[in-house]
């Protein structure tokens, strides 16, 4: 049998553990920490823009409503818009820092769906390169991330934040 270190999963799983017991959300409490510590790219007034501590690929984000609800149908007119916004200026950005050759954009409503998250919903923004599923992933089941997430962190968080703030992206606050 191989084994593959990953000592980094370790507090993710005992966290969702104690989160479950306690009945905390993961996407409630994150906007209670600096945007540093947990990787906040974007606060808006209705929602929030972050990167995923477990991405697919390097500049995997989730724009996340503040409200815990779990399906998109049963957010409000107002936060749906703020949160397309943020996709749009999410798109924009990763677009403009890594160049990559497309993006999945999704949302997994309930558990039979993939959510491992479902009480909150919340929606995937990620970037796609032609072959970035390579041998890695095929024979091993393990992907390499390039990029550590502080570097990702500062890169889109500088220009997400500069085209929420410019006529590219027009917020309204």
């Amino acid at each position: 049998m191989d084994i593959l270190w990953s000592p980094w999963r370790f507090n993710y799983v005992t966290e969702s553990s104690k989160r479950k017991g306690e009945g905390k959300c993961i996407f409630c409490e994150i906007p209670n920490f600096s945007d540093e510590e947990k990787y906040v790219l974007y606060r808006g007034n209705l929602s929030y823009s972050v990167l995923n501590l477990y991405p697919y690929n390097t500049g995997h984000l989730m724009v996340v409503p503040y409200r815990h609800v779990p399906s998109l149908d049963l957010l409000r007119d107002e936060e749906m818009l703020e949160i397309f916004k943020q996709i749009r200026a999410a798109l924009r950005a990763v677009r403009e820092v890594y160049s990559p050759d497309g993006f999945n954009v999704g949302v997994n409503i309930g558990r039979s769906a993939g959510a491992g998250v479902e009480s909150h919903v919340h929606i995937h923004v990620v970037p796609r390169w032609v072959g970035d599923s390579n041998f890695m992933v095929i024979t091993a089941n393990v992907k390499v991330m390039p990029e550590t997430l502080n570097n990702t962190y500062f890169k889109l968080k500088s220009r997400l934040n500069s085209l929420i703030g410019s006529d590219e992206v027009v917020f309204d606050r």
